[in-house]
């Protein structure tokens, strides 16, 4: 490969031979960038390119798909995340949100051959489709991937593979799609022999053996039915070619075919006209002087197909200068049908004059989204899933990219914590901030396609409570969920039973006891002491609301007829509430709380009752009665000892 031209002027030169209109003074400026930043940096992919050079190569690629300056300067700073202290916001703020949007997301779909991203196929074309909002993205990824892949010995040996694998199964089916068989076309012939070596050099022995069987007559074919329909007052250009090997070889492995005589349309003569009119006129010349193959006939001109190729199809025998029996297909179609079926949806990117100023505007293709292209079509089951579902996907996905260029898939709307525990457990744990882009942002940072996000941590785990409400993923939350209820479970114990004792004493009833014995059945199961603690420890954390937690509950408060809630007459089991017929007393009588027996002293029980009995206050808010002289009333704080008699 010779190296490509590095001057501003070298690279302008052809760029204004496609596009006459261009305005350079914003390329000139996109070059000078990108010469600053790039330097003399390597290109990852590929052995002895620069980064300078392979933008600039590609870019010239570009041109011939006639796009505007936004795409061009977008395609030479396609590198420039890959440069340390360049940012996107510099990129917008030079030229604009557009072009800062494009180069993000070419950055992210470079990853694709580089990246260790398992993923499969249609999972991949969900990304194209997801990232790419603007079609000059995809096409601009097509182009970078084609000039790669035709210059495959350069491209490192632990790439070559997987980059020649999706081009053939994911970015020449999206170039069909698009209708950009000029593209499909290049990526097929360059990446089949790297793929599937034995089978290309059989299909080449194969093609040799007919050539010299037949000779070379396509050429002397063309150049006759050139002649006869120039004297049919036909102004027709007529190009001949051979079936590509990569479309026999999936022909011969599709239709169980070992011979290359079996292929009907090994050979094809396209013809191109100024009309409509022509083209039909062309078909009925054609078909005087060869014999149409019955069943072969396709009018894609009134029945296009839905990428809107239109061209009229035949096959023939019998043409001049051609072997006997030797069928060739047939191609008619306008010079305007001819560059749709070559650049597809990129044909209508040139610029045209319109109105009577002969302003210029770019035709309305170039901003369509890439699943409104893609999703309209009736095949659109080859490139991602139909259906409500793969639309959800289409909007509900993002792809970012860690430092080191590995793809991450996040819903939308994730945070770089999302992202920090989608990678690591650990990571999202030890989170202490994120830098998107090269630029510190904040916890509830909502990240976008394309961005390279860098996670910096403690040295041990500090989570926050309040991170369950910033994360999205509910694999994140689950996680930052199971940390806490193993680590502090304690406090959230704690915290749980307080939270449901308030709740219970609002409504007037008892509050728990030791065992919590009055959530001992939850929903119809009965739990064991350890599971109604793990409800509590939910209740403490917030995952669980302490008013649904009552509502499940077996014990009920009744309603009076008003619909007031009535006092509670359930007793949970070891717990006594004052009233009338109460066994004990507070000295204090503007005291007011629910008490219960220990089970240490047995006074309840104890025959005859001891004469002298003190309460202690527990944790939970109910006053233990005990014997005066236990133990557990010397040891108890003062501060939480309560008088009591009996009645």
């Amino acid at each position: 490969m010779s190296s490509a031209s590095t001057s501003i002027e070298a690279m302008l030169e052809p760029l204004r031979k496609v596009i006459p209109s261009l305005d350079d003074v914003r390329l000139r400026k996109a070059f000078s960038s990108a010469q600053t930043a790039y330097g003399d940096r390597q290109y990852e992919l590929m052995d002895g390119v620069t980064l300078l050079s392979h933008a600039v190569a590609t870019t010239e690629r570009l041109a011939e798909f006639c796009p505007d300056e936004d795409a061009l300067i977008a395609c030479l700073l396609q590198h420039t995340l890959r440069v340390p202290d360049c940012s996107l916001d510099s990129i917008a703020k030079e030229f604009g949100r557009g072009v800062r949007d494009m180069v993000s997301r070419i950055h992210l779909l470079s990853h694709l051959s580089t990246s260790d991203w398992r993923k499969s196929v249609d999972d991949m074309k969900i990304m194209l489709v997801s990232v790419s909002d603007d079609v000059r993205i995809l096409l601009i990824t097509l182009t970078v991937t084609a000039y790669a892949v035709s210059h495959i010995a350069l491209v490192k040996s632990k790439y070559r593979s997987r980059l020649c694998r999706q081009s053939l199964q994911l970015f020449a089916p999206v170039a069909a799609r698009l209708g950009i068989y000029a593209l499909k076309y290049r990526l097929e012939r360059d990446a089949f022999p790297e793929c599937y070596a034995t089978d290309a050099e059989h299909i080449a022995n194969q093609l040799a053996s007919l050539q010299d069987e037949h000779g070379s007559f396509l050429p002397r074919t063309v150049a006759d039915l050139k002649q006869f329909l120039s004297g049919e007052g036909i102004d027709a250009e007529l190009m001949g070619r051979e079936k590509q090997p990569y479309s026999i070889f999936r022909k011969m492995r599709t239709k169980s075919i070992t011979g290359l005589t079996k292929i009907t349309d090994l050979f094809a003569i396209r013809v191109i006209v100024p009309t409509v009119g022509d083209c039909y006129q062309v078909l009925g010349l054609l078909h005087r002087i060869g014999t149409p193959i019955s069943h072969r006939f396709k009018d894609y001109i009134s029945f296009p197909k839905p990428n809107g190729y239109q061209s009229l199809h035949t096959s023939l025998i019998g043409l001049p200068n051609a072997p006997k029996n030797v069928i060739i297909e047939i191609q008619i179609r306008t010079r305007d049908m001819h560059r749709e079926a070559e650049y597809g949806v990129a044909a209508h990117w040139h610029y045209k004059e319109v109105g009577k100023q002969g302003g210029e505007v770019l035709r309305s293709a170039s901003h369509l989204h890439m699943s409104d292209v893609l999703l309209r079509q009736q095949s659109v089951g080859s490139v991602v899933e139909t259906g409500e579902k793969s639309r959800s996907r289409l909007v509900n996905d993002i792809y970012v990219l860690t430092p080191r260029g590995d793809i991450i898939e996040l819903p939308e709307g994730a945070s770089p914590l999302d992202f920090a525990f989608m990678l690591h457990t650990d990571l999202g744990l030890k989170f202490k901030a994120a830098r998107v882009n090269g630029h510190i942002v904040p916890i509830a940072y909502k990240l976008e396609n394309g961005d390279v996000v860098e996670i910096q941590t403690h040295k041990h785990p500090r989570p926050s409570l309040q991170w369950i409400e910033e994360l999205v993923t509910p694999s994140a939350r689950s996680k930052l969920k199971a940390y806490f209820f193993s680590h502090n479970r304690p406090q959230f114990l704690e915290k749980g039973r307080e939270n449901v004792n308030a709740e219970l004493m609002t409504r007037g009833l008892p509050v728990l006891d030791n065992d919590y014995t009055s959530i001992g059945t939850f929903d119809g199961k009965v739990l064991s002491v350890r599971q109604r603690e793990d409800l509590l420890v939910k209740v403490g954390m917030g995952s669980v609301r302490t008013s649904s937690i009552l509502r499940h509950l077996p014990m009920t408060v009744p309603k009076k007829p008003n619909g007031r809630a009535a006092k509670a007459t359930t007793k949970q089991p070891g717990l006594k509430q004052k009233s009338r017929n109460d066994l004990v007393l507070f000295e204090d009588k503007n005291l007011q709380m629910p008490y219960r027996f220990a089970k240490c002293c047995s006074v309840d029980t104890a025959i005859p009752k001891p004469k002298d009995i003190l309460g202690i206050v527990t944790r939970a808010g109910i006053v233990s009665v005990h014997r005066k002289d236990c133990g557990m009333t010397k040891a108890a704080n003062s501060e939480r000892k309560v008088k009591m008699r009996w009645a």
